[in-house]
């Protein structure tokens, strides 16, 4: 097979733009997107994953194929599953559909696949290109990867402050910092998470939804860690109808005659210590790819300090609220040295009307 004028790019980039048609709704799978061509360079079907339990990228292009892809070529932003699991293994579909050559931009880092889908490609006489559009292929499934290979959930660190740097009032009163706008793109924003975690004392003070409010179906699962498990026998998180909720407790310190507060529809599962890194390994084998950190001071500077967080994202309003007892996004994290300071990659900027919101990359 000979087909000249390709671009590669165009179409490897088609199928990543493809895959992130998934974006909210495919955890705890990638994002995966296929195109394929016919043995003359012409577009003949595509597919993407939409969600669990449905069928692969490679399946859905295969279903929608126009024509014969005997001779043809594959574009695939991640390789190709081998193994059994809610659907058979996509390398089968290839092998059997003739295709001569797969373009795939990055090994799947799940270790029932990885390296295994591409060679049992090239032991099939396929001819296999790894590499191209790399880097958008690893932005698109950063959360996959890092769960993967971590065994944590990657975890996304959220707050709200004035520009003297406050979250709180001294008394905890904190509603309403940042302008409504800000706080409506928050609650549509969430449904890029499969899972929203707060502390004891959010709970207590501020009574939170943790919903997308309807802009993502299942909502992402609410997560209350709480080291005493003092939590109020009424609260909107222990509503579970539109919400799943559970409560994850340190046994080591927790009194356990609260747990009768708790109603049944909500689960709890308890940990030996107060290490907010057991909650994120708990959430990854749930399947939670990547989670949203709203908590209070204390459980996002634990959060810090134990890798749990790879970006962050702080809203800031143009107000003032002093004191020097008001409430700080983080506690103490007993720097000594400017060169200890922990310093953001990245960062970007906008503005929501009055507020300004910045995202950054936080790599430790």
């Amino acid at each position: 097979m000979c087909v000249k004028n390709i671009s590669h790019t165009k179409w490897m980039k088609r199928a990543i733009y493809l895959a992130s048609l998934g974006k909210n709704t495919t955890s705890p799978n990638p994002r995966v997107g296929a195109v394929i061509l016919d043995k003359n360079g012409n577009l003949i079907s595509e597919g993407f994953h939409f969600k669990a339990g449905m069928p692969h990228a490679e399946a859905m292009a295969f279903n929608n194929l126009k024509k014969d892809a005997n001779g043809g070529l594959m574009y695939v932003n991640l390789e190709p599953c081998c193994h059994q699991g809610k659907t058979p293994p996509c390398v089968d579909k290839v092998i059997s559909s003739g295709i001569k050559k797969v373009y795939i931009s990055i090994q799947d880092p799940d270790k029932r696949v990885s390296g295994k889908g591409i060679k049992l490609l090239k032991e099939a006489g396929i001819q296999v290109h790894l590499g191209l559009c790399k880097k958008e292929s690893l932005d698109l499934n950063k959360d996959f990867i890092h769960r993967n290979i971590t065994k944590k959930a990657f975890g996304v660190l959220k707050w709200a402050m004035s520009i003297d740097g406050r979250v709180g009032l001294k008394n905890g009163k904190s509603k309403w910092i940042t302008n409504e706008e800000s706080r409506s793109l928050v609650h549509s924003f969430r449904a890029e998470f499969d899972a929203i975690i707060i502390g004891g004392n959010t709970l207590r003070n501020d009574n939170p939804l943790l919903t997308t409010r309807g802009s993502k179906k299942p909502e992402p699962l609410r997560v209350v860690f709480t080291k005493s498990l003092d939590l109020p026998s009424k609260s909107n998180l222990w509503d579970c109808k539109e919400a799943k909720t559970i409560v994850i407790y340190d046994s080591s310190t927790a009194n356990e005659r609260y747990l009768k507060r708790i109603p049944e529809c909500v689960e709890v599962e308890k940990v030996s210590s107060d290490n907010p890194e057991l909650i994120s390994k708990i959430l990854a084998k749930r399947g939670c790819n990547k989670v949203l950190w709203e908590c209070g001071p204390s459980l996002a500077t634990a959060a810090i300090q134990t890798n749990c967080i790879q970006e962050i994202i702080t809203f800031i309003a143009p107000k003032i609220l002093g004191g020097e007892n008001s409430m700080n996004p983080f506690g103490d994290f007993e720097f000594r040295e400017m060169n200890e300071i922990i310093k953001l990659n990245d960062p970007q900027y906008s503005l929501i009307g009055n507020d300004i919101c910045v995202k950054s990359a936080y790599k430790n």
